[in-house]
């Protein structure tokens, strides 16, 4: 059975699902899920994962994202991309120097508040939000925390027909909407703006040169080798912290034990996870801080096997 992370390419035109249902039938195998939704037009890392490997999903939705987008300033949208229906127009009469857009990008690094747009996932009252949208209905969306780690400008700034646009590269937390990062970049020099295109170059330590597309795995499929284009399970996790214990204390992990508290873990919070790891190098289980008693560690995930914690 094949068990690992699958770097996929998606390609534009198509959902995270459909990635996800087309991978499915491709290795005949129920047991896929990608690790964070990327919208139809979008496109860039999708990492997937396979067999075993979909028991660490929630771990890698967590790892930073890097993206390459192009802003368009002078109009909004209904969907704050290009996609969407012209809802504000004003028209830049002259140039935005370079400097004031570097300025106003640098604003946004660090930890800030972001409203998820109405045309996205996010569920309130139990209802998308992009349900709500195709209704016709806006209702009031609370605000989150995002954080920002590196944004820059990576192209000259063009000035056509009212319009500026330039491209800039961000690394940021999950849960970041690009498109309202570039609402609010707009805002920042006082003009409505949109984001016009949109790649992810990576999620965490994923890059996009190590991807395939879906036509490129199924030519991988034919030849009978996709194990080898499968990232192990336990390089997935490596944005983890590493704790190597002996065989005798493998057996107990893998049935689940409460362990004592290693000293270097102690600074934890309830939110942190470590990756446990037998003397051959392989990733057993996942584990975090008891809640109850704090010089104790517990299973958040136990890998080895079928059953969860």
């Amino acid at each position: 059975m094949l068990n690992g992370v699958l770097l996929l390419h998606k390609e534009k035109g198509m959902t995270s699902h459909d990635c996800v249902f087309k991978v499915r039938k491709m290795l005949n195998t129920k047991k896929v899920g990608h690790t964070g939704t990327l919208d139809p037009e979008v496109s860039g890392v999708l990492p997937m994962c396979i067999g075993r490997a979909t028991k660490i999903v929630e771990y890698l939705t967590d790892k930073t994202k890097t993206y390459d987008a192009e802003i368009t300033i002078g109009f909004s949208t209904t969907t704050e991309d290009q996609t969407g229906e012209v809802v504000d127009k004003k028209e830049v009469q002259k140039p935005i120097s370079e400097d004031e857009i570097d300025a106003a990008l640098k604003q946004f690094e660090g930890t800030i508040e972001q409203i998820p747009p109405m045309f996205s996932a996010v569920k309130i009252g139990g209802k998308k939000l992009y349900e709500y949208a195709r209704e016709g209905i806006e209702i009031e969306r609370p605000s989150r925390k995002i954080t920002i780690y590196r944004i820059k400008r990576t192209t000259p700034v063009t000035f056509e027909e009212g319009k500026v646009t330039f491209r800039f590269t961000v690394l940021c937390s999950k849960g970041t909407y690009v498109r309202t990062l570039a609402v609010d970049i707009g805002k920042k020099l006082g003009y409505p703006a949109h984001m016009s295109q949109l790649i992810r170059t990576g999620a965490g330590d994923f890059t996009l040169n190590e991807c395939m597309t879906l036509e490129e795995l199924s030519a991988v499929k034919e030849q009978g080798n996709v194990d080898e284009y499968l990232v192990p399970i336990e390089r997935a996790l490596n944005h983890l912290p590493k704790w190597e214990i002996s065989d005798t204390l493998a057996s107990k992990v893998e049935n689940g034990a409460v362990l004592p508290m290693p000293d270097e873990f102690a600074h934890f919070a309830k939110e942190d996870r470590v990756a446990v790891f037998t003397s051959s190098g392989r990733c057993i289980a996942i584990y975090m801080k008891h809640p109850t008693k704090l010089e104790l560690m517990k299973p958040a995930k136990i890998l080895s096997q079928d059953k969860q914690s």
